[in-house]
Formats: structure tokens, sequence, C-alpha cells
């Protein structure tokens, strides 16, 4: 075991550019503890980043007994082997000062920064007690739980089931639901890409080389480089993904539906769509056609800005390379209150090529069970999932209801700002308490002054992070959870063509009290009177249940961090068919023409691809048509205000890591040179954007990148926590500007509305 010590950590990470010199003194922080000795678990461990939501298998060591680094799992083949900036400044986590080692407990005024240290004991006593007091006098459903999506999120939402609360989110209404529910509406599930065998691709402001997603990135970058494939991008900006484009779009804001449907209104008009395809698929193809039919490429330009002929020109080309082609669906683009027919109208134009389950087209997940049975034997082991007796159903209805007009949003995600009507004006009814884990609604919600009057009226709210981020400085109770180079956790599910786990294990031994949060929400459970409902003792004992005491493939997991299993397979790409075949003798029989098409079945209620959707049309009149719809999203005084996401931050996650703070600090607002003249603005000049629900100030950075009617800013920064901060004190607060407005359907939370700027 290697013996780290913290003071002469902290001098090496600072030699590296860590601003660790500027720790305040907080209590419970670790730069108050006198000692902590640190040790390695192993010599080079495999685990899971968690730098970002994508969650890349990496390969960990201590190194001089100072640093650790960190490096890609090269079993992780499509991941290069490689982790980006942010993967890379995790040691910058671990060993900040400013990071929470202690329970605090709030002794000012909520949000007023004043702290106190408390033990494990009193943090769970206090929680225990409020909350099952709010359950006797209102109800468990007046306590909601919120969580980063992902690994941190199911224990803190068994807890609330054991509680009895119906209300569990994560931040899904923020950032990524819309395409999740447009999929499950069209396919009945979630889709993938497979973007690196891709000869054509068409993005509509999906960031790739900044929004770093390491597979598909590399896919992507693989795919241009090597083999000569066109990148078409539409989008209000020149961002990496538009500068790396073969053609860039300065799309007007909020019309990227208008160009899909007019691509797909080529693709029918002009008899480029798979009719083979459409015929044995698809469900409603003659409804969407009808509708389609006004959608003219010469009508979208009127709407877009983007000329009929280059919309033409591109459905052609788009088409001429089917079915290896894809219109990219999108992860986060520009938000408008129908962003749900924009993700479906992307999905549709794939649909139309018969791109599905075909290289470089979009595929379904190939998990243990699905593969196995066309393998015909157990090629890969399904993981279980360890049940528990008796727990309870919620009886009450979500604050969000799901069950009604979101009915397609799955109720672990939720819409997630219904929390601040149902405190504030108690719709559907009253919220009194708020338990969130790793999650930063203060500056991921839209309007913030909104997010603060929720905090400060709720009775009781518990935070459980890493940091005292901007929202946990609003806490009454603060748990420190372990960083994720402290901890263990279940297998995770990684499949692709093919099936693929891996595991995130310690790298370092914990250091001060942090816990990591399955023991955290199991000891909560446990002194809530909740015990019955946390049986595993250990981590380990949660991985051997998961892995049905299968413990030399346990070990294997753990041992490579990553494990693939068998061939990649494409239901109707039949050179991937022939060698599954040759590979598994009692693989199912094949089609006539060498593939499984015939096996490809989708989760609707008609069993096809719904092109029109019975379901939606019942949940929304109107709707079950993909159709285009005239929005307003800014006053003609006004300009656009957009944001997006930046390769060296996390939306509101890692702006005040060391590491990350030093290399951006600042997020200065796109300004184009003819809009910066007539307001007389120049780049470094401080500006002020002014909307209906707030203003902030910044500088500006002229910049032809960027449309005269637009202003952009990156996410995340602008943080009025001043108790904590580094970067995230400077630059524009976009939740701070954005209106609270939820979009039908889907319940995303609109990240798109007007501004007035003005130089100071």
């Amino acid at each position: 075991m290697i013996k780290l010590d913290r003071r002469n950590f902290i001098k090496g990470a600072g030699a590296g550019g860590a601003s660790c010199a500027l720790a305040t003194m907080l209590p419970g922080t670790l730069a108050a503890l006198e000692n902590a000795p640190l040790k390695a678990v192993g010599k080079e461990v495999a685990s899971i980043c968690e730098m970002c939501s994508t969650r890349c298998p990496i390969s960990a060591r201590v190194v001089n007994g100072k640093n650790v680094y960190i490096t890609g799992n090269k079993e992780a083949k499509s991941f290069g082997g490689k982790v980006c900036a942010r993967g890379g400044a995790g040691h910058s986590l671990l060993y900040d000062p400013q990071r929470i080692v202690n329970p605090l407990k709030r002794v000012g005024e909520r949000g007023e920064g004043k702290w106190a240290e408390i033990s494990w004991d009193e943090a769970y006593k206090t929680i225990a007690n409020q909350l099952n007091k709010i359950k006797r006098e209102h109800g468990a459903e007046a306590v909601a739980f919120s969580s980063k999506s992902g690994s941190l999120s199911g224990h803190l939402f068994h807890l609330g089931k054991a509680f009895g609360s119906p209300n569990a989110f994560t931040h899904a209404s923020t950032c990524p639901g819309a395409y999740v529910v447009a999929a499950k509406a069209m396919f009945g599930t979630k889709v993938k890409r497979d973007m690196g065998n891709s000869k054509y691709i068409i993005n509509f402001g999906h960031n790739l080389y900044e929004g770093i997603n390491m597979s598909e990135t590399r896919a992507m970058m693989d795919a241009q480089m090597e083999k000569g494939t066109k990148l078409v991008v539409f989008e209000p900006r020149f961002s990496i993904v538009a500068d790396k484009a073969d053609e860039w779009f300065a799309i007007k804001p909020g019309t990227d539906v208008a160009v899909a449907l007019a691509l797909c209104h080529v693709l029918i008009e002009d008899d480029l769509y798979d009719k083979a395809f459409i015929e044995q698929y698809v469900e409603g193809f003659d409804e969407f056609a009808n509708e389609v039919k006004a959608y003219t490429p010469e009508w979208a330009a009127g709407i877009s800005d983007v000329l009929a002929a280059d919309i033409r020109r591109i459905a052609y080309e788009y088409a001429s390379h089917a079915p290896h082609a894809v219109v990219d669906f999108g992860h986060r683009a520009t938000f408008t209150p129908e962003e749900f027919d924009m993700r479906r109208a992307l999905f549709a134009a794939n649909v139309l090529i018969g791109n599905i389950e075909r290289k470089g087209g979009l595929y379904l997940g190939k998990k243990a069970k699905t593969y196995n049975k066309f393998a015909g034997e157990t090629v890969a082991p399904a993981l279980g999932k360890p049940g528990v007796e008796g727990l309870p159903k919620p009886t009450a209805k979500r604050i969000d209801q799901v069950d009604e007009q979101y009915a397609m949003m799955w109720s672990s995600g939720g819409i997630y700002q219904t929390i601040l009507d149902a405190t504030l004006e108690a719709t559907p009814y009253q919220l009194k308490a708020w338990v969130m884990s790793r999650t930063n609604p203060m500056q991921t919600m839209t309007d913030r002054a909104r997010v603060v009057e929720t905090l400060k009226k709720l009775d009781f709210v518990v935070s459980c992070d890493v940091y005292i981020s901007e929202t946990a400085a609003y806490a009454d109770i603060i748990l420190p959870e372990s960083t994720y180079l402290e901890r263990d956790e279940e297998i995770a599910d990684k499949s692709g063509k093919n099936p693929a786990y891996y595991v995130r294990q310690r790298v370092v031994e914990t250091i001060g009290q942090t816990k990591p949060s399955w023991q955290i929400f199991k000891e909560l459970g446990e002194e809530m009177g909740l015990g019955q409902f946390f049986p595993w003792s250990s981590m380990e004992t949660l991985q051997m249940l998961q892995v049905n005491r299968d413990t030399t493939e346990l070990r294997r997991i753990k041992e490579k961090g990553y494990v693939s299993y068998g061939k990649p397979l494409m239901l109707r790409e039949p050179e991937m068919v022939s060698t599954f075949t040759q590979t598994y003798s009692k693989a199912k029989p094949v089609d006539a023409d060498g593939t499984y098409g015939s096996q490809l079945k989708f989760k609707t209620p008609s069993g096809k691809i719904e092109l029109t959707s019975k379901k939606v049309e019942g949940m929304a009149a109107g709707r079950g048509v993909i159709k285009y719809r005239d929005v307003s999203l800014k006053q003609a005084d006004e300009l656009y205000f957009i944001q997006g996401k930046v390769a060296i931050h996390t939306n509101g996650a890692t702006h005040n890591i060391p590491m990350l703070a030093n290399l951006m600090s600042d997020n200065a607002v796109w300004v184009h040179p003819v809009t910066a003249g007539k307001l007389g603005i120049s780049s470094g000049d401080a500006i002020r954007l002014s909307s209906s629900v707030g203003s902030e100030e910044g500088t500006a950075l002229v910049t032809p990148g960027i449309r005269q009617d637009t202003v952009f800013a990156y996410m995340g920064f602008g943080s009025k926590n001043k108790e904590l901060v580094r970067a995230t004190g400077k630059g524009v607060h976009c939740g701070n500007l954005l209106p609270h407005k939820t979009a039908p359907v889907c319940g995303m939370n609109i990240h798109t509305t007007g501004v007035k700027l003005a130089k100071i």
C-alpha cells in the first residue's frame, strides 16, 4: 500500500496548476483536516469515470505517492483507451481542499453559508426525524427525491420507494429527455447511433466535439478522417462540430424541425425513400406523408434561413448513401416548445431511408437476454436485479402527472422542474421537503430566482454531494459523498451491438468521513425505520446477486473493468449476421436474404415504428402526427439567447474543480460583429443581458461565428455561491435568464429565450 501525505500531495497538485491555495477553511472541508493520510487501493485499478454522464471506462493508478494518473481502459476498444480533459482532471476533484469530507448542518439562514460539522449519527437522526414528521403530517408524497442520473440515482430512489414517495427525478427534463421520449413514442425504446460506419452524417447541433462522448466522438472522428464521411451541420453558431463539418448552415434558433420536415418532404415526394422498409416495419406512413406534403424546402427556407436548394441537395446526397447514412437525433440542441416533434422529425428522416439495424445508421442495444436468444446459447451472463420483498408501492400520484399528459416520460426520470410548481403553488399538491444527490438544479433548471424561492420555502432540504454546490448551499443538512475514485458500485450494463459490462472500483482509500451514496442511503433508511428494505450488507453482496453468485465471472469483470461478450450484431446487416451465425452453431435460422430482418420488432402498440402515434394522440390531441407548429421565442427587439456544452466542463458539475477551473473560468458571450457594432461593443467589454426573468453581467466575445440575431454562452457559470467558488462566480448564469417553461409531451425545460444586450 502506498501512503500519501495530504500536504505533500497538495503541493504536487498545486504545481500542476490546481488552485489549491484559494481554498477557504470552511468547516467540514478537506482543507480543515489536520492530517489526512491517503492510501492507494491497488497498483492499477480499472474503474468508471464520473466527470460527465457518459461514464467512460478508465484505468487509474497512484504516481509517486502524490498524484493519481487516469487514462482510458484499453479493454473498451470503442473508447480508444483515452479520456477527455474532464476525465483526466478527476484527481483534482479527489484531493481538492474545498471538497467536503464531514457532514454539515446549517446554522444560519438558508443560503447564508454558515455551517457546523456534525457526526453521521446526528445527520441521520435529524433527517429521519424531519422526513418521518412530514410523512405523518402530510404524507410521503410531500417529499421529492432527485439525483444525477445513472449509478447515483438507484439507491436514493430505492429509499424514496421504501419511504412511500412516488416523486423521484433525474435531470432528464433539463437535458437529454426529449430524444428518449421521442424514441419511445416511435420505436418503443431507446436507439443508438453507428456513426463510425456512416458515410453521410446530418447534424442538428449535437456537438460531440465539445459535449464529448468518448466512444461516439471517436467514431465520428474516425468516420470523417479515415473514411471520408461527409458531415453537414445545422446550428446557429460556429461550434467546434460546425468547424469540423464539410458544410455549416447558421440556422435560425428553434427552426430545426422545419428543415428536418423539409428533408422528409424531399425524400418522400421525390421517391427517394425505402418503400420495402416502410411497408414491413412502419405504421402511420400515409398520415405522415400527407402532413409533410406542405413542408417544401422553399417553405422551410423562409422559416430557417437555409436555402431551399441546399435542403433539396442535402436530401439527395443523404439518400444516395442510404442505408449507411444518419441524421443525428441529437442530445442538446436549440430547445423550443416543439422539442418533441423536432426529435421525432429527426428520427423520421432516418426511418425513411431504412437505416435501422444497418451499418452507419441506427440500431437497438443488444443486452444479454436478447443476444443469447439469437445465439441459442449463453454468450453473456444476464445481470440479476436484487429483489426486495414487500417494498411498498406509492399510492399518491406524482407531482408531474407522468401517468397523464407526460405518459411517455419514465417515472424515475420525471419532469424535474415540477418540484418548483409543487412547492410554490401546491400544484397538484404541496411539497414540503427535497432530498437530492449530486444534482445542481440552481444551475441546470431555468429561472434561478424561482429555484431559490423554492429552496427557501421548503420545510427541509438535504443534499448529498462532494462540494457545497450552488444548490447545496441552501440545504439544511449536507452529506459528504465519496468521489468516484473512492467508491465501489454495482456492475453496470454498457451493451451496444453486443453485450458489455463494466464496474466502478475504488482507486484510493476513503478520505475523511465521506461515504459512498449506496451506504449513505442504506444507513439513512435504517435510521428511518426502513431497514427491512435494505437487506444487503455490502457492495460485494449486491455484485454477487447481480452475477447470480458466479464468483469467477465477477472476478473477471473486476480484473478487466470492462468486458465485452460475443460478436457485434445488427439484425439487418448481412455480413454481421453471417459472422454471428458462423460463430454460434445454435444461432437462430436466418431469413432468405441472410439477415434477421423478420425478427426485428418494436415495443410500440403496433409492434412497428410509428411515424404516427395513436398513443400520443390520446395524450395530446392533434399531436399524433409529426408536424410543424410556429413558436415565438423572443420579442422583435430582442436577440435569441442559446447555450451549449464545452469540452472543459460538464454543465453545472465541474466548474469548481481546480484543474478545470484554471483551464476555463469564464463564459464570454458570443456576439456577431454587426450586432456588436450597433451597440458599440468590442471583445472584452463588460455587457449586460436582460430577459423577462433576470439579468446577467458578463464579457463580450465578438465573433462572426454566430448569427446576427443570436447570442450564445456556455452553461454552468455565474454561480452566486460566494462561500465556495472558483470559476463559477465568473460569467453569465444561464438559468437566471431562462423563463420557467415546459414543452408538451416530452416535458423538457425550455432553454431558448429572448434577451436584450447592452454595453455596461
